[in-house]
């Protein structure tokens, strides 16, 4: 959601799939995500496709609900003209922007909507972000009541100060209030953090971990902040007015999250998000990934499902397929207005490609990737004809040496990441596949 968006080529106005890239044989689940671009306030390390004015009918807080619907209809026809079978979303994900600048029957209407053109399967989870001071807990009432089932708050941090710094409208008070709220009408809890914000100091960060552990949520995701050119953080820390986040401090953050949440019950499942394990996931002895409160929507990226996301800038993932929208909210709405695709560009993943990103995203998760037939590991073999990569020898046994796989699964044949090798994945990720 960027501002800058990857270089593609024009995408077709009907927005047609090809159907021999998109590998309807293969039978993936497929997931939605509904992009909601209106925020009261743009916070000052945002660089997501965000906006806080309307920009006219179909493309404003009131009226958004038309565009998206025109675009789910688009995606049934296409899909289906594509030969794919008919497939009722496994997820559904609203985020933003601020998807509580819509009222809760806006969010309804685009939610029934979604069901009728593509279908939601019966059980599926149905995820909405929101900021902690753009609800109520009678709107979170007629959320639950219109299907949703699980609400994710940014909290980002408990500490009034770093909230400042980030220009969040809420204050720490108001996150336990809101979880309160969502539990008591039926709905799943999740809390996202941010860590390496400037002057935050590590007791900050433990404070603001032990504030989200207090609240009891199912779900707890920690991200580190990553300062963007473009954004009004980036023109202060450009400018000397703030410090630029230092990696080694945010290691050390990501360390204690990890050893806080992991003493309170919780798992990581992916890199940056750590579920509770329910009385049922201990009793089963399942893994984190299958744990209860993992968010299957997260999973869904991770294992290569086909999504399709609906509004300005969401991009979707089909078969080999990839596009992404236009990214001013009067344009998509014009388009969709006019009967055609709001698709700017997109590409077609090579095998190549398409391999690196599934062992890449593969690897981001606790059940990690299959040794057996990555480029880098084959035992005292070449890399694949044609390849410019080193040959594989010792690559593994480097990997379990340096701390940065565990050695106990890669004796079964995965390559699951240590907790000091979730903080190099990227280097991990190119040696297994040889580069």
């Amino acid at each position: 959601m960027s501002p800058a968006q990857p270089d593609g080529t024009r995408w077709p106005d009907n927005g047609s799939l090809d159907p021999g890239l998109v590998e309807a044989e293969r039978g993936r689940p497929l997931s939605l995500y509904v992009h909601v671009p209106f925020c009261r306030v743009r916070c000052g390390y945002c660089d997501f496709n965000t906006y806080t004015v309307g920009f006219g009918p179909g493309a404003q807080v009131g009226d958004y609900a038309p565009s998206v619907l025109s675009e789910a209809s688009l995606a049934a026809r296409v899909m289906a003209e594509a030969g794919l079978p008919d497939r009722a979303a496994e997820t559904v994900f609203f985020g933003g922007g601020t998807p509580t600048m819509l009222d809760a029957a806006e969010l309804s209407e685009i939610l029934a909507g979604l069901r009728e053109h593509i279908g939601v399967a019966t059980g599926a989870e149905v995820t909405l972000e929101a900021n902690p001071d753009t609800v109520t807990r009678d709107g979170l009432r007629a959320l639950a009541d219109a299907g949703f089932t699980r609400v994710s708050f940014g909290m980002q941090s408990a500490v009034a100060a770093i909230l400042a710094t980030l220009d969040r409208t809420h204050t720490p008070e108001r996150v336990p209030l809101v979880v309160e709220w969502a539990k008591d009408v039926g709905l799943s809890t999740s809390v996202d953090l941010i860590y390496g914000t400037p002057g935050e100091s590590l007791e900050d960060w433990e404070a603001s971990v032990r504030a989200a552990l207090s609240y009891g949520t199912d779900h707890i995701s920690a991200y580190a902040l990553v300062v963007e050119e473009g954004t009004k953080m980036g023109a202060q820390v450009a400018r000397g007015e703030l410090p630029t986040p230092d990696p080694d401090d945010e290691a050390a953050k990501y360390e204690l999250v990890d050893a806080l949440l992991g003493e309170a019950g919780y798992a990581w499942y992916e890199i940056s998000n750590f579920a509770r394990a329910s009385a049922s996931d201990r009793a089963s002895g399942r893994a984190s990934t299958t744990f209860e409160h993992a968010s299957r929507h997260n999973l869904a990226y991770w294992r290569d499902w086909d999504w399709w996301g609906f509004g300005p800038g969401a991009h979707s993932h089909v078969g080999r397929m990839r596009w992404w929208n236009v990214k001013n909210p009067g344009a998509y709405a014009g388009r969709l207005g006019a009967g055609a695709s709001p698709a700017a560009a997109g590409e077609i993943l090579g095998e190549e490609e398409h391999e690196l990103e599934r062992v890449m995203l593969g690897l981001r998760t606790s059940e990690g990737v299959e040794l057996d037939g990555l480029p880098g590991v084959e035992p005292g073999g070449e890399a694949g004809a044609g390849c410019e990569r080193e040959p594989s020898g010792g690559r593994v046994a480097s990997l379990i040496a340096d701390g940065l796989i565990d050695g106990s699964a890669a004796l079964r044949g995965r390559a699951r990441l240590t907790l000091r090798g979730r903080l190099m994945a990227d280097y991990v990720t190119r040696e297994l596949m040889g580069y």
